[in-house]
Order: C-alpha cells, then sequence, then structure tokens
C-alpha cells in the first residue's frame, strides 16, 4: 500500500499562468493554471526569539479547478490546497538536466476575506468542490421518564452455626462493610 497525499494552506506568491493545452483527437482544449504558494512555519528558538520559515510551492490545477483560480485566484490570495507531489526531470535548450516538484491538486478551497473591489453585487468566491446540499435531519428530543428505582432483592436470611447466637436485628440493617 502507498500513499501520495499532501495538504496546504498558505498564499498565492504570483499572479497564476492559465494555459490551454491542444488535445488530439478531442474537442477543446485542456485547460491548466499553475501558480506559486507560500506556506510559513512560526517557531520559537533556543533563546526565545521568535523565527519563520517559508516554504514556496509549485501548484498546478487542471480543468475545474483550473477555472477557479483563473476567475477568482490572485497575487496574496489565502488556499486550502489537497492533492499529491509529483516530480518531473526534462532536459532545458542548453542540454541541462532540469528537476522541479509540484502539487497536483484534487481539492482547491478559496480561504480569508474577498479581495478588495468586490462589494456585496460581486460574485463570491467558490471551491472547486461543493458538496451536495442534505436533506435537515430531524432533531432527537428524548422524552423525559423518571429513573425508576432498582428492585431489592430480599435480605439473605443469617446462616448460624449450631453452637453460636443469632443476631437477627443487624440481618436488614444497612451497614458499611467494605465486601
Amino acid at each position: 500500500m502507498s500513499l501520495n497525499k499532501v495538504m496546504l494552506i498558505g498564499n498565492v506568491g504570483q499572479e497564476p499562468t492559465v494555459r490551454y493545452l491542444e488535445q488530439n483527437g478531442t474537442q477543446g482544449a485542456a485547460k491548466v493554471a499553475t501558480f506559486t504558494l507560500a506556506t510559513t512555519e512560526r517557531y520559537r528558538d533556543r533563546n526565545g526569539e521568535s523565527r519563520e520559515n517559508t516554504e514556496w510551492h509549485n501548484i498546478v490545477c487542471w480543468r475545474n479547478n483550473a477555472d477557479v483560480v483563473e476567475r477568482f485566484v490572485h497575487k496574496g490570495t489565502q488556499l486550502f490546497i489537497e492533492g499529491r507531489i509529483r516530480n518531473r526531470q526534462w532536459t532545458d535548450q542548453t542540454g541541462n538536466k532540469r528537476y522541479t516538484t509540484e502539487i497536483i491538486t484534487d481539492t482547491l478551497q478559496l480561504l480569508g476575506r474577498r479581495p478588495e473591489g468586490q462589494g456585496e453585487g460581486a460574485p463570491a468566491a467558490q471551491p472547486a468542490y461543493q458538496p451536495r446540499p442534505q436533506a435537515p435531519q430531524q432533531s432527537y428530543q428524548p422524552q423525559y421518564q423518571p429513573p425508576t428505582p432498582a428492585p431489592q432483592a430480599p435480605a439473605a436470611p443469617a446462616v448460624a452455626k449450631p453452637d453460636a447466637p443469632v443476631d437477627f436485628s443487624a440481618a436488614g440493617a444497612d451497614d458499611d462493610l467494605p465486601f
């Protein structure tokens, strides 16, 4: 079994680039959007000083996610991204081997507030994945029922040794015996 899963929350570092790739033998072209996403880790070092470590991730969005990126994502937009890691290599124009690590987006969700300039009349940013609305569930409200007392078992008769006197006064009394 294997798992390739990435979840990131960060801010877009540059305006996304949207391209259309031709597909041989099919109608239309595939849309792909690429951009960088910055994730920042904040911590205190041994001396108690505040430190930051920013990682930059190359993000690739296809199809519907690319549509959302094209319409709503700009530099500085805060995003939640869920996807998988892909490593690629190629040879550039000068003959050098090049490598890159990308995050291929499965889920894209816009976070934070609307950018300035988008008032009430402007369309709200929508996530690429929208769950189906569910029918309202009826709430369960139990009716109060007073507790019923547990039935009391009859007290066992005291068994005495043939030579010992029997004390019947303590047979039904509640005492503090630990057993």
